[in-house]
């Protein structure tokens, strides 16, 4: 039975323009070396800047490997619950019922094209953000909409999703972190300690 692994990683870090930073290529540079082992078939990515360099960084490591892009992985909001869990309602301020509608569109794109078996045996990676990664991720194991928020998601970290006909998705790794040394780890979060 073909498999389809799925490889998913959050861009590397970016600046506040949204330009992957130095640090941000070192990361990615790091994530290619780890999967230039893997017989990955295509590298994927959203249409931001982040995200295009990334996927630029990451496929120097895999040659003649395909480097393309895909709208579904663009940056949006998954999905909201309503009413809003109070925690997230900052967070979230100015989010409308047009972009809510947008949103879920995008995220059921993005589940239809990457969230499936395969007719072959298949390795594709994935570069995108934080909130489509936790998207597949709640999907891959059927979890509710709003389990989504809260998952977090380092730069650079490393999630694999297996699909096959004849079974559910499986989550083989999530958030793995362990190609990057501990001072490119968990960037963009706050301070606050993490393993």
């Amino acid at each position: 039975m073909p498999t389809r692994h799925l490889h998913v990683l959050r861009h590397g870090l970016a600046d506040p323009f949204g330009e992957l930073t130095e640090v941000g290529e070192r990361q990615m540079e790091l994530a290619g070396r780890r999967l230039a082992a893997v017989p990955v078939d295509t590298v994927w990515h959203s249409p931001l800047s982040r995200a295009v360099r990334s996927a630029q960084v990451l496929g120097a490591h895999l040659p003649g490997v395909r480097v393309r892009e895909a709208a579904e992985l663009i940056d949006h909001v998954p999905y909201l619950p309503d009413p809003m869990p109070a925690a997230w309602v900052g967070f979230f301020d100015g989010y409308d019922v047009a972009h809510a509608a947008e949103g879920e569109r995008l995220a059921a794109a993005l589940t239809t094209r990457f969230a499936r078996a395969a007719d072959v045996e298949t390795h594709d990676v994935l570069i995108t953000h934080a909130f489509q990664v936790a998207w597949l991720v709640r999907d891959a194991l059927a979890a509710p909409p709003e389990s989504w928020l809260g998952l977090p998601y380092g730069n650079a970290a490393l999630t694999t999703i297996e699909y096959r006909d004849d079974r559910s998705a499986s989550l083989i790794v999530y958030n793995d972190m362990g190609h990057l040394p501990p001072e490119l780890r968990w960037t963009g979060f706050g301070p606050a300690a993490r393993p």
